[in-house]
């Protein structure tokens, strides 16, 4: 079979139709057709979606044994999938996968969201029938565009996300087979039987990550991303920093770690080293009961979410690293930009981070097959799930104005931070303070990219513009300034080698005597 995940993970019995999942127990080209239409239009960037056609379903779950397909019939069908995809406007065409499941036949559609969305699809499969309509997913439903829908899918048009499209500078010798191989063996694709033995090329087609004609086949940044050795070549700072300050800010000594290499690997070696860092465990036991409490400096889920999500939400056109600070009483994870506009500070601060847009679906899709992340808006539910269980402080987020970048603050445990001359866990601990009133986040004193700039001063002494921007590898002049000279200067961290000529070419920048002390 074709598809990069497993049919039996389509089939089992957790598993409930949604948004990317279709069970059909029969052949209905009309019905099927309107949800290709609607999985290819992907109104939520979530990836498309698959249609298992040969399964019943009862309240959303799928009826196995399947019933299955008439054999004599899978090669008929499969001609007139292709002959529906050229009913649409423009034209559509799914992948198909013949598979078999207890002896039944089935027929797996995968659905990836299209790059010349908006589509359309024929109202009625009628010879004469002239109309035709915009379909969407909702949930777990086939519905018809309307109104503001409609109005939102139009907007839509010819907009492929970045780590969707065609990266023409790159050549598809730059994926590389042994990384796809072992994706497909820990996601349990049963592409991994064949991967050795298949086109290299139709190998990268049948898991997309390529794109265009057979004579100028190029890779997506999303292959790029996963199944290069060096994507930060590519991609500058597609890093994640871990910056681990021991004894706090204004120790003398700090160690720093940078992990580069494709994205799922880079978010596994942080995380590990993160959990080898900071997590520390203690058992508090009473004299008047048997049952000890355990609690944990950080919920580790807490941090893996956050980062998955820094990943996951990320820009890889702006050239900012994912950068994690661990100190004495707290772990901030900082990516960039920040959130969606369409999300309100008071909404962040009420910890209701509801998106329409996902920024990268294609990042969200591979992560989700590796089970890191679910790309369903449940990140945030979940990491506060962690942090009541262990009765850790809730977290902090911060941003600016602009949405520049996302700071996520995760306050270590008190037991650990004020920890009594006995040993005893703090009353407040055991019994949780009641939750202050929500306040809205704030832009920290200093931003990621001033504190980048901080060190790096401390550590050269004097740089100039085009000093920066080499150190950082930057090259929008206006980047530098607006997240990282101007909001130094207005803070008086920093200031000027040539006060007096504030554009001359010779001009350089230094730490103030406040800029010292922050460090």
């Amino acid at each position: 079979m074709n598809l990069p995940i497993n049919i039996n993970d389509l089939l089992t019995a957790r598993t409930v139709e949604w948004e990317r999942l279709e069970f059909k127990a029969g052949w209905n080209p009309e019905k099927i057709l309107r949800t290709i239409c609607a999985f290819a239009n992907d109104f939520h960037n979530l990836g498309g979606g698959y249609i298992v056609i040969g399964v019943g379903e009862e309240d959303g779950r799928p009826v196995l044994p399947p019933v299955g397909l008439p054999a004599g019939q899978l090669d008929a069908i499969q001609k007139e999938i292709v002959e529906l995809g050229y009913r649409m406007i423009p034209y559509y065409h799914p992948i198909i996968a013949p598979c078999e499941v207890d002896g039944k036949h089935l027929l797996v559609l995968w659905v990836t969201g299209g790059q010349t969305r908006p589509y359309k699809a024929p109202v009625s499969m009628a010879g004469a029938e002239r109309e035709f309509a915009y379909y969407i997913r909702k949930g777990s439903v086939t519905v018809r565009a309307k109104g503001e829908d409609e109005k939102e899918l139009l907007s839509l048009a010819a907009t492929v996300p970045f780590d969707d499209r065609m990266n023409q500078q790159t050549v598809v010798d730059d994926l590389d087979l042994g990384l796809m191989r072992a994706y497909l063996q820990q996601v349990k694709s049963d592409l991994f039987s064949q991967a050795a033995t298949m086109d290299f090329v139709q190998l990268c087609r049948r898991m997309n990550i390529v794109d265009g004609s057979d004579e100028a086949v190029r890779p997506k940044n999303v292959g790029l991303l996963f199944f290069n050795d060096h994507p930060e070549d590519i991609f500058p700072q597609t890093q994640i920093d871990v910056v681990h300050f021991p004894e706090g800010l204004g120790a003398d000594t700090f160690t720093e770690r940078i992990f580069t290499g494709p994205l799922h690997n880079i978010l596994h070696d942080a995380l590990v080293l993160i959990r080898t860092l900071v997590i520390e465990e203690k058992v508090v036991k009473y004299p008047d009961r048997a049952e000890a409490d355990r609690f944990f400096s950080y919920p580790y889920t807490a941090i893996e979410e956050v980062l998955c999500n820094a990943i996951y939400h990320r820009s890889y056109e702006i050239r900012e690293p994912v950068e994690v600070r661990i100190l004495p009483d707290r772990i901030t994870i900082s990516s960039f930009p920040g959130p969606d506009r369409s999300i309100r500070k008071k909404d962040m601060a009420e910890f209701r981070f509801l998106s329409r847009r996902y920024r990268n679906r294609r990042v969200g899709e591979f992560l989700k097959e590796l089970d890191m992340t679910e790309g369903r808006g449940t990140g945030i539910p979940k990491m506060l799930r962690a942090i009541e269980k262990n009765k850790s402080p809730k977290p902090i987020f911060h941003t600016d104005g602009d949405r520049s970048f996302l700071m996520v603050e995760l306050p270590i445990h008190p037991f650990f931070d004020r920890e009594t001359t006995t040993g005893r866990v703090p009353e407040s601990v055991i019994t949780p303070p009641v939750t202050p009133p929500v306040t809205p986040p704030v832009t920290p004193p200093v931003t990621p990219p001033v504190s980048r700039l901080l060190r790096a001063l401390s550590l050269k002494g004097e740089l100039g513009n085009a000093e920066i921007r080499q150190e950082f590898r930057l090259k929008d002049r206006k980047h530098l300034r607006k997240l990282y000279i101007e909001p130094a200067l207005d803070a008086g961290l920093i200031e000027y080698t040539l006060p007096d000529k504030p554009t001359s070419r010779l001009q350089k920048y230094r730490l103030t005597e406040k800029g010292r002390e922050i460090l």
